[in-house]
């Protein structure tokens, strides 16, 4: 893995998840991101390492190495936060109680599929972006 690149793993065949994958990829000018499905075998790796329970956590966790992991509506903000520009306002939603974030948060991973749709199989990078992908 890449020394002082963040972690964002993700739902590989949730419709939702690789849109918001796409657009952080799209935003994150500063090159501080690397991918890896839940699914995969580095993902699975990466979970289990920290003890988290994908029953609980299916969505997204961003995990800055030697540091710590976010979860949630946690990771959402932070990643927003490493996009820098406007972006950095949504520093404001911290505000608002984590328990209430989540709430908000798991409603959406709930109906993610029921909503967006699923993938038979987890995204395939083009040659451009597959350096950005661990695994």
């Amino acid at each position: 893995m890449e020394e002082g690149k963040k972690i964002i793993l993700f739902d590989g065949v949730c419709n939702l998840c690789n849109s918001s994958v796409q657009f952080v990829i799209k935003r994150d000018k500063k090159d501080v991101f690397r991918y890896a499905a839940l699914q995969s075998e580095i993902g699975e790796k990466l979970v289990a390492e920290r003890n988290i329970d994908t029953a609980q956590v299916d969505s997204i966790i961003l995990i800055e190495p030697g540091v710590a992991y976010y979860t949630k509506s946690d990771a959402a903000l932070e990643i927003a936060q490493d996009l820098g520009g406007l972006w950095k306002l949504t520093a404001v939603f911290s505000w608002i109680p984590t328990s209430i974030r989540n709430a908000i948060y798991d409603f959406v991973a709930k109906n993610r599929y029921k909503w967006f749709g699923k993938q038979e199989s987890c995204m395939i990078p083009t040659p451009e972006l597959k350096a950005k992908f661990l695994g």
